[in-house]
């Protein structure tokens, strides 16, 4: 990497746009390998020399671009001298990088915000030449007529000058105000308040909808994101910035819930691998399902198999099982428990009126 201006470096650090980099050198807090630097265009080369800003050496980083929907009551600045809320806190969480507003906005404006650590990026976005629009919504107390919104559109005549032309448009009445559309070219401070002021139309209300064809739709008040490839080349090809088109980084992974291992010793009475395995139903010469006599084990029957509450499974066609029918009585027809009638697994008729010898 060759030398380059001191300014420069610093705006690709992300420490302050070229313009506010001069200021900070010309107030004796910048250092090159430790001595002081206050005068304009040195030289440097960020590899070889040591860069300190307030005593912290800086590091190039990564070029990062945010879009912010800033609310109302808080400063577009990083810090502010009477301690009101700015928007350091609102970006305090963009990844590893140190970013800046693009450009500014009032206490009580709300809207769109770019964030950058590229200086050039924001520079270029600033100048006059390039003509970055803004779009704003307006609501002014009075009811303008078309008289009114011409001379917003040809340029209203300020303490520092006529303002460029404008795109200006009606959107609707409300009692004795008036909301409108408009599209300003220019960075002054507080333009359009301004501009309301000196035409007899006081601006109430003041939003930003967009910056270089880029909105915040979607986000919250108080919310950002990265500005997409797609978006960032965009504005290359009508501004010439960034040099180089990168795409955002990814959002962080929330980190998984450790699981802490079990000791508990399995009960052995929990069915091992062997004893939960189902056994293959065994097919009858006709095709049909072969009955299994009794139900068997609960973890080897089939599917099919209904329970054997002593009379076993029938197989007859006259006879039917039903799913709800309720054990056999012991005084029953077929099988008994520990006594009662013999017959067996099946048993009808006279073959279950005879006793199991020793058993009543």
């Amino acid at each position: 990497m060759a030398s380059v201006r001191l300014q420069k470096v610093l705006a690709a650090a992300g420490i302050a746009s070229r313009r506010a980099a001069e200021a900070i050198i010309a107030a004796g807090r910048v250092r090159v390998d430790g001595r002081i630097v206050t005068e304009q265009g040195v030289q440097v080369d960020a590899r070889v020399n040591r860069i300190e800003v307030d005593g912290q050496r800086i590091v190039r980083q990564s070029p990062v671009y945010v879009v912010l929907h800033k609310p109302r009551g808080v400063m577009s600045t990083m810090r502010d001298p009477e301690g009101r809320p700015s928007v350091r806190e609102l970006l305090a969480d963009v990844s590893a990088a140190r970013v800046y507003p693009v450009g500014r906005l009032d206490f009580n404006t709300s809207g769109v915000l770019l964030a950058t650590n590229d200086g050039d990026f924001a520079e270029a976005l600033l100048h006059p030449r390039r003509s970055a629009p803004k779009s704003y919504v307006v609501k002014v107390n009075g009811m303008m007529q078309e008289r009114d919104v011409e001379l917003w559109r040809r340029g209203v005549e300020l303490e520092d000058g006529r303002t460029l032309p404008s795109k200006v448009k009606i959107l609707r009445y409300e009692g004795d105000k008036t909301w409108l559309e408009l599209t300003i070219t220019e960075g002054r401070n507080q333009q359009v308040r301004r501009m309301g002021d000196t035409t007899g139309f006081r601006v109430m209300r003041l939003a930003r909808l967009s910056f270089a064809g880029i909105t915040a739709e979607g986000l919250p008040p108080g919310r950002w994101r990265y500005l997409s490839a797609d978006e960032l080349t965009t504005i290359k090809g009508q501004f010439g910035v960034p040099k180089r088109v990168v795409s955002p980084p990814r959002p962080k992974e929330p980190p998984k819930a450790a699981v802490a291992p079990t000791t508990r010793r399995p009960s052995r009475h929990a069915p091992s691998a062997k004893r939960a395995r189902v056994t293959p139903r065994r097919e009858a010469p006709s095709g049909d399902l072969q009955p299994r006599y009794g139900g068997g084990s609960p973890v080897r029957r089939d599917p099919d198999t209904r329970d054997d509450w002593g009379g076993g499974i029938r197989r007859g066609a006259s006879e039917t099982v039903r799913d709800d029918e309720p054990p056999r009585s012991s005084l029953g027809r077929g099988r008994s428990r520990t006594t009662g009638t013999g017959g067996g697994i099946g048993a009808s008729g006279h073959e279950a009126s005879y006793r199991v010898k020793g058993r009543r």
